[in-house]
């Protein structure tokens, strides 16, 4: 169903009801390759440079825990909360998020290419140089957050909002989009791929900005 003041056409992104439940505090020495982790809690922890690559994360909140050069490649995060996370150079190429909130993380340098986000809410903070290539990305809200130099190249975006946020240098070349709503976004800054906007939905004053890199990407010469 779309939302009150969207056109019928527009749907609306599910967003993941995550319901985390009694938690256990994780107390083990370092994140282990394939690692099992159900139902516990990492708090102020500092997992900089610990590998975790192809772990599962199910029914687990991450809250203010350093994640700088983190190997997490083609880990899983199952109804899970990362809150407050930090750091620059993690790396969760070909990751699973599938029913998480990301709140207030505050990274950069993440690698996501060939990630999948399915029912996925980022809210608030702050994510420089984003890597989104080659991507999946379902149901998925970006939300009061400020994303610098994202890339999106060659991603697959279906119901994807951007909502009281800034997209800086975005890069959209490639990307596939479906129901992708850009109208809410506080600041829209395409560096490359306006071509491939179809598909999305943008305001009329997002219009009027984007025209002449529209206008460019046609051929066509405004001459006053």
């Amino acid at each position: 169903m779309a939302r009150k003041g969207q056109q019928e056409t527009v749907k609306a992104a599910r967003r993941p009801e995550v319901r985390l439940p009694e938690l256990a505090v994780w107390d083990g020495d370092g994140l282990e390759p394939d690692g099992d982790y159900d139902g516990l809690e990492f708090a102020d922890l500092d997992l900089a440079g610990q590998e975790g690559v192809g772990a599962r994360f199910m029914d687990c909140a991450v809250r203010r825990c350093a994640l700088d050069e983190a190997g997490l490649a083609k880990a899983r995060f199952l109804d899970s909360v990362l809150e407050g996370v930090r750091g620059v150079g993690a790396d969760l190429a070909g990751a699973t998020l599938r029913d998480v909130e990301v709140v207030d993380a505050r990274l950069g340098g993440v690698q996501l290419h060939g990630a999948v986000l399915e029912r996925v809410v980022v809210r608030g903070g702050k994510i420089d140089y984003l890597n989104l290539r080659k991507a999946r990305l379902r149901d998925v809200v970006f939300e009061g957050c400020v994303l610098v130099e994202p890339d999106f190249g060659d991603a697959v975006l279906e119901r994807v909002e951007f909502r009281d946020c800034g997209l800086r240098g975005v890069d959209f070349s490639g990307v596939r989009m479906t129901d992708v709503d850009l109208r809410a976004a506080g600041v829209l800054e395409i560096a490359r791929g306006v071509e491939a906007l179809a598909g999305a939905v943008i305001s009329p004053a997002q219009l009027f900005e984007l025209a002449p890199a529209l206008a460019a990407q046609l051929g066509v010469r405004v001459v006053p």
